[in-house]
């Protein structure tokens, strides 16, 4: 893919799961890649795994020793660290508040850092992994949920805001994948996730895809759109039938 073909790469969280998945598939395409996790050994084994280059550390302070590391530019920066954080509105203050920092801020943080380059130059592109629950929702997780929705409005805002500047956005929402994450949903990943889920790879895939087409919203399970419609469309109904999963749930427990 001539886009990606010796561009200067950057993948968040990229010791395993999903992130693993894109940094391979980068490579794989010719792209230089930046492999970034809070893991320090993770990431060093998937940098020598795919002839990449291993920067451990905090999502949020990433982008400049990550743009040392490629000569000075970031092509394509995929933001995909996140935390998985399940609880009711009683959820711990210190839950709300790692979700909202690794989730959206992350990402704020990270766009403040690019975008001055990436306007001036006219060209960057911003991939942010969101979730099928940014689009929708996801029970026993509101810290989860609503800080997915943030992601989701964000990268929508970078996209309305700066596509004729030629910043390309894109927004990956797949509903489960087979990743550690979906291993600690409990419970409510087990009713509502993993029936469907795919693999890591799957996603990276579908990323390709829409980088190809140049398509912001990536929807590794096509089902999304029609609950996303649904959603818009007759929330009411949307409710009252999430509301009996969440009761099918209670059930169960």
């Amino acid at each position: 893919m001539g886009v990606v073909q010796g561009a200067g790469v950057v993948v968040t969280g990229a010791g395993s799961g999903i992130g693993a998945a894109l940094a391979r598939r980068f490579a794989a395409e010719g792209a230089r890649v930046v492999v970034n996790d809070l893991d320090g050994d993770r990431a060093r084994a998937v940098a020598d795994e795919i002839g990449g280059i291993a920067v451990p550390g905090d999502a949020s302070e990433i982008v400049a020793p990550a743009r040392e590391a490629l000569g000075g530019t970031v092509d394509v920066y995929c933001a995909n660290a996140g935390v998985a954080s399940g609880g009711t509105e009683a959820a711990d203050d210190k839950v709300w508040a790692l979700a909202w920092d690794v989730n959206v801020m992350a990402h704020v943080r990270a766009a403040h850092a690019l975008l001055p380059q990436w306007l001036e130059r006219g060209s960057g592109r911003f991939v942010s992994t969101v979730s099928a629950a940014g689009l929708l929702t996801m029970i026993g997780a509101a810290p989860y949920s609503v800080t997915k929705h943030g992601a989701y409005a964000f990268a929508e805002w970078l996209s309305l805001t700066y596509r004729h500047r030629g910043l390309k956005v894109h927004a990956i929402c797949p509903q489960g994948v087979r990743t550690d994450m979906l291993t600690a949903s409990g419970s409510a990943g087990d009713l509502v996730l993993a029936p469907t889920a795919i693999e890591p790879e799957d996603v990276a895939d579908a990323l390709l895809d829409g980088i190809e087409s140049d398509r912001f919203l990536i929807l590794p399970h096509p089902e999304v759109a029609g609950f996303y419609q649904a959603r818009a469309t007759d929330p009411e109904r949307w409710l009252t039938n999430m509301n009996h999963i969440q009761r099918k749930w209670e059930a169960t427990g």
